[in-house]
């Protein structure tokens, strides 16, 4: 095509254009420029491009999509020293402050000066070139490919679910939803050494794929009560008191609810799924059974490199979520492939080199 960044670009609320950009010039002696090879499509990505917004996160200018990529490292800073062109790698697209509390004690996901790509107005990696520091740069061992690599994102949500979860071997886990994260879950779960992995969706296709990937169990979400359907999930998959940990990667309010409900007494929930901002939520029973309710936001410390741990040790493989590849020039049918539902997860792959 003979552009020089060619990038696909949110213009504004449902309009997406390609557009030449600048190559990225190295801000510090410890960044990097990568050839971006492939590039995973987000909820957040469909999201954006759909109603312009995120919670207070409005595209107020044209912005980069896309945010779980790998690809190849072109150019170097004076000081990198921990990876060299031509290295294939897992890039984590959110660079914080490094700075204040929150980084310092290890939670730099919750960094206010937070600068993540596809997130306004920070550009996101859709883009043949992209540069990040090189300590948020991990390498591929050449047993794992690079859109294996762009799968690294997803599962460093899931490794960050989990470890809110702290899940224990033996115990039993339940997942309400079944796209990616979700399936993700299920698949660190029983690499932590989970018993039973229920999954739980209103998607039998997705319940099919779940069984055959990481779940033991299924069940299909039903119109009933929150606390019917948690004793429905409890009896039909002998859960006994109830599941040590529940995970909603749903974000719907009647899952949330049921999850509440079909933990044991002393269990632990995270939220994971992105919904409502407000929900009718079962407090009494969450105090009563003195349940552990934590958050989950995005991947920190670690979280990252145990992806790439997990599945370069054959611990979690990611390969059988990806279910559809388009060019770089196709990038707009492949979110509207993403906006059906259509797979489970869809790659980009990068920008052609011109003959």
């Amino acid at each position: 095509m003979g552009q020089e960044n060619l990038s696909f670009v949110l213009e504004k609320q449902g309009i997406v254009k390609f557009e030449d950009r600048p190559i990225p010039k190295l801000a510090s002696p410890y960044d990097v420029l990568v050839n971006v090879k492939f590039t995973g499509i987000c909820g957040s990505d469909v999201h954006y491009w759909q109603h312009g917004a995120i919670g207070s996160f409005i595209v107020k200018a044209p912005m980069v999509l896309g945010h779980e990529s790998s690809g190849i490292i072109t150019e170097i800073g004076d000081k990198v020293t921990s990876v060299k062109v031509g290295d294939r790698v897992a890039m984590e697209p959110g660079i914080p402050c490094r700075r204040c509390v929150r980084c310092k004690d290890g939670k730099y996901n919750l960094c206010v000066d937070m600068r993540f790509a596809a997130t306004p107005p920070i550009d996101g990696t859709l883009a043949k070139y992209y540069s990040l520091p090189e300590d948020f740069c991990y390498k591929l061992p050449d047993s794992v490919s690079l859109e294996e690599g762009a799968l690294m994102e997803p599962l460093a949500v899931g490794v960050h679910i989990t470890r809110q979860a702290n899940i224990q071997p033996g115990q039993n886990v339940v997942v309400f939803g079944s796209g990616p994260v979700g399936l993700l879950c299920c698949a660190v779960a029983k690499a932590y050494g989970a018993n039973k992995i229920v999954a739980v969706d209103i998607n039998e296709e997705r319940l099919k794929f779940a069984k055959s990937y990481a779940a033991t169990d299924v069940v299909v979400s039903q119109r009933e009560s929150a606390s019917d359907s948690a004793a429905r999930i409890i009896k039909d998959c002998d859960l006994g008191h109830g599941a040590d940990v529940a995970i909603d990667a749903s974000g719907a309010e009647p899952c949330i609810q049921a999850g509440i409900h079909v933990l044991r007494t002393g269990g632990t929930y995270v939220q994971a799924g992105m919904g409502k901002s407000d929900i009718m939520f079962p407090i009494g029973a969450m105090g009563a059974k003195e349940l552990n309710v934590k958050g989950s936001f995005r991947y920190s410390s670690g979280d990252y490199a145990t992806s790439v741990g997990l599945v370069t040790s054959g611990r979690v493989s990611v390969k059988e979520l990806i279910s559809n590849k388009v060019k770089f020039t196709d990038a707009e049918t492949a979110f509207n492939d993403v906006k059906a539902a259509k797979g489970i997860k869809t790659l980009i792959e990068g920008v052609e080199d011109s003959a």
